[in-house]
């Protein structure tokens, strides 16, 4: 049986799968960044590849990818579109560092697996792929694959749903500590 906790850490669901070097360009054509929605960005995914590689992306879960990932310019709306058109996570045989640390701060769940890529490749490159990034496993094509789990602060950030909820929620953290502190020990002077 699992908990609400360990459900939050497995996602997954149907796959997309691209090859090698998807650039930045292709995952959101520079025209587009004038918008920060995600769901607007999202009607704009990977556009350059046509409206039948738009409709799958929006009917999966699980982008799957082989080496370089996310490439080129530095525009975290590559992360937040792919957010907007539903994908919970991207598992590549390398990422771009840059979308790599792009895709955390905006909440999306990004993995380094080659062996789960080199798998759900070989078993035809569609199916299902469950990603449990606390306990650092990918399951596909019948296979359980280990990558390294995530540092703790990068888990909470997951967990926050990205860098600036998690900070806005460490700043509330912080400025009630000291306040609540205060208020009980004018509260306990009164009695």
């Amino acid at each position: 049986m699992t908990t609400d906790t360990e459900d939050a850490h497995r996602i997954g669901g149907a796959t997309i799968t691209f090859g090698e070097s998807v650039n930045t360009d292709v995952i959101i054509p520079g025209r587009y960044l004038v918008s920060i929605d995600p769901a607007e960005l999202a009607e704009h995914a990977f556009e350059p590849l046509g409206p039948e590689v738009q409709r799958r992306l929006r009917a999966s879960r699980i982008v799957v990818a082989g080496r370089n990932f996310g490439c080129g310019s530095a525009r975290e709306q590559a992360a937040t579109c792919l957010l907007g058109a539903g994908v919970q996570a991207v598992v590549a045989a390398s990422f771009s560092r840059v979308f790599f640390r792009n895709a955390i701060n905006t909440g999306l769940v990004a993995v380094e697996c080659p062996d789960a890529v080199a798998a759900l490749t070989a078993a035809g490159g569609e199916g299902e792929m469950w990603v449990d990034y606390d306990s650092g496993t990918v399951e596909t094509a019948g296979q359980t694959f280990r990558f390294a789990p995530y540092p703790q602060g990068l888990k909470d950030i997951l967990a926050d749903g990205g860098l600036i909820p998690h900070l806005m929620r460490e700043f509330e953290r912080t400025a009630q500590g000291p306040a609540a502190s205060a208020s009980d020990d004018s509260k306990a002077g009164a009695r």
